[in-house]
């Protein structure tokens, strides 16, 4: 009874750096507004940051009157199962919802005052499901998580643009191998001549490709551990690269280089061991082995690649633009929440008359819910006039608030009124929104009907008025649409809100920390804004955006990299034609204008082809939204755009130069 576990961090927090001479096992902490002893019994090593929730201090259960209840209704506590290893999931599965039926359903029969065969044949369901706790992280998106999880959505996406960025690469090492292979054409044919095997050759030049791949790891293997505190720094991660720990790693890296290699060095390899000797020798190998359509395919693809990752960074942009500057339904700008008020009890209400006497403050209220709070918030079940058979009984979330709650959130009634100390009656009132008027009502009066819930006492329903109607606001994410919710009064207290002057916030602050030590001088004190809780919900998809972002300018920059070669070649192959075409009159710009169209050509090809896969991608990410933009040919526009500037910016240089050097010099080099 009244036991803890503290983390080796708190520890130190409270007993100092040297608690390990002397562990505090068995001394006492005070917890709580009613400073409630416990004894304190072990330490734990700090929980891994790549868990799935984080805590320091952990309380034992059966100091709870919550351990004694019988109620199988409730679901205010994770519970976590350890499983023998040759357990099967599913069994247990099944057997926890054979005993709910045993224990839970005769409760539940009289809560709905209804038999638990009608319960199911209404459509209902009241089952337990087993999770992993391995899966928690990437694959779970329940309601009431304990922390935001990832999506391993993001990781294939990020796995995906990683192929695709080395993708790339390859195609650049096979282009620019078989543009400069009149280079090396010779050297072939004379080896050939001096007795040299096709196969020979090819081994040379896969070796070649391999000994490039494997320079290329060490140099990634480099960049890697320079580039990773940046990264973690970006994603809010503390990822390590451990090369010896995991017995596969290195192994892998070497497969990679293999495989890297020799499909980069491929092409290239059975392209040049091709070459006859008679027609290198001869000088007819320009005009029968250029390439030009295997080059211009790569660079099809490879700014194809490009544009698909332009268009899906601007399609992020303006999806994370849409949400910052959508109307939520409510004013979050200026709103300071103090956390841990339900530690004031009664003197809450007192403290809250106290700010709103500071020059700064505007508005109060006292309430356990707030909007831009997805892990917070509580569903129950909601029917018709004590008729919970009705096919219209659903779960909406309820928030409990005070009479100033909607005024301080900037929110409107759009029909009846709000919560009025002058009715004495407003204890049983609710205040319902938009979709929850249309939900139960349609295109009746919402105003006088009646809505209750299951009571605390089996059998018996708490019954409310409607004596308003709020306009629909986002009290969840823009991923979901917005559905029922309640409001009534409560003394559910959780946090204090307040509507503050922008320039007396510092000011105000200080005040109110004051105040609170006053009223607690033993609890710290702690707030937020209410817009840096909004912009936390989004704040994967703010570093998706980023991450994108270094992404995708990568990948274009290796695609110039590419591009300037073949651009550089291109130049070189057509010096005499050049010289010739400026003897004959030619200006600069119409030679730059020809140079640079055949490259225009594939990048409008590039980016036919990107259009419908970058559409179907972006519409599968969009879908996560319930409130999203939607894809126009703007969007697209723009990607091309961008991607035929940076293409005439990377050829530019080469076209200039070849278009303004001297005709005599090409011509007598010739």
């Amino acid at each position: 009874m009244n036991s803890l576990v503290l983390c080796e961090t708190s520890v130190e927090k409270y007993f100092g750096a040297d608690w390990e001479q002397d562990p505090p096992l068995g001394e006492t902490l005070l917890l709580g507004r009613d400073k409630k002893p416990y004894k304190i019994t072990g330490i734990f090593e700090e929980i891994p940051t790549n868990s799935h929730f984080h805590f320091n201090v952990f309380l034992s259960m059966v100091s709870l009157k919550d351990s004694q209840s019988e109620i199988w209704l409730s679901n205010n506590y994770y519970t976590y199962l350890l499983l023998r290893e040759d357990a099967n999931m599913a069994d247990v599965e099944t057997k926890l919802n054979e005993t709910f039926e045993t224990y839970g359903a005769p409760q539940l029969e009289q809560y709905a005052n209804a038999s638990y065969e009608d319960f199911l044949a209404s459509g209902n369901y009241f089952n337990y499901l087993l999770q992993p706790l391995t899966d928690i992280h990437l694959y779970s998106d329940l309601e009431h998580e304990i922390e935001a999880n990832g999506d391993i959505r993001y990781v294939y996406i990020f796995s995906a643009i990683a192929l695709f960025v080395l993708l790339i690469a390859c195609f650049n090492f096979m282009n620019l191998s078989t543009a400069r292979s009149a280079g090396r054409a010779k050297e072939v044919g004379i080896r050939k001549t001096l007795g040299s095997v096709r196969k020979q050759i090819i081994t040379q030049f896969l070796a070649e490709a391999l000994l490039v791949s494997f320079l290329a790891l060490l140099l990634a293997i480099l960049f890697a551990e320079v580039a990773i505190p940046f990264f973690n720094d970006l994603a809010g991660k503390q990822l390590t690269i451990n090369y010896l720990q995991t017995w596969y790693f290195i192994p892998l890296l070497l497969l990679a280089v293999a495989v890297i290699g020799l499909l980069a060095g491929s092409y290239p390899a059975f392209f040049l061991s091709a070459f006859r000797p008679a027609s290198v020798l001869k000088g007819k190998l320009a005009s029968k082995s250029g390439g030009r359509w295997l080059r211009n395919g790569l660079v099809v693809l490879q700014f194809g690649i490009s544009i698909t990752l332009i268009t899906s960074t601007v399609v992020v942009y303006q999806q994370l633009n849409h949400i910052r500057n959508k109307k939520l339904g409510y004013d979050k700008e200026h709103v300071l929440v103090l956390h841990n008020t339900y530690y004031l009890g009664k003197q809450a209400e007192t403290f809250k008359n106290e700010a709103l006497r500071q020059p700064g403050v505007t508005a109060a209220t006292l309430t356990g819910f707030l909007p831009a709070d997805p892990f917070n918030n509580n569903s129950n079940a909601i029917f018709p006039d004590n008729n919970p058979d009705s096919d219209q009984t659903t779960t909406a979330p309820w928030f409990y608030v005070d009479y100033d709650y909607v005024p301080a959130m900037g929110m409107e009634i759009t029909t009846g009124r709000n919560f009025s100390r002058d009715f004495a009656t407003d204890s049983t009132a609710m205040i319902i929104n938009e979709a929850a008027a249309k939900y139960f009502f349609g295109k009746d009066d919402p105003l006088g009907q009646r809505l209750s819930n299951f009571s605390e006492e089996p059998g018996n329903f708490d019954t409310y008025t409607v004596v308003g109607v709020i306009e629909d606001f986002h009290y969840s994410t823009l991923r979901h649409k917005i559905m029922p919710m309640v409001m009534v009064l409560g003394s559910n207290i959780s946090a204090l809100s307040l509507r503050v002057q922008p320039e007396q916030i510092t000011a105000t602050i200080a005040i109110l920390e004051d105040q609170w030590n006053r009223f607690q001088p033993d609890l710290p004190f702690e707030y937020s804004f209410l817009n840096e809780r909004f912009d936390s919900i989004y704040e994967a998809d703010q570093k998706l955006g980023t991450i994108f972002t270094i992404f995708c300018s990568l990948a274009i920059f290796i695609a110039c990299l590419g591009l300037f070669g073949l651009a550089a070649y291109t130049a070189e192959q057509r010096t005499k034609e050049i010289g010739i075409r400026k003897v004959m009159g030619a200006s600069v710009s119409s030679l730059v204008v020809s140079f640079s169209k055949d490259f225009t050509k594939l990048v409008f090809v590039a980016l036919l082809v990107a259009i419908p896969i970058a559409y179907f991608l972006m519409n599968q990410w969009l879908a996560d939204f319930e409130y999203r933009i939607s894809l126009g040919a703007s969007t697209f526009l723009i990607a091309g755009g961008i991607a035929l500037l940076i293409a005439w910016l990377t050829i530019s240089f080469q076209s200039i130069r070849a278009a303004v050097a001297n005709p005599v010099d090409s011509l007598r080099n010739e």
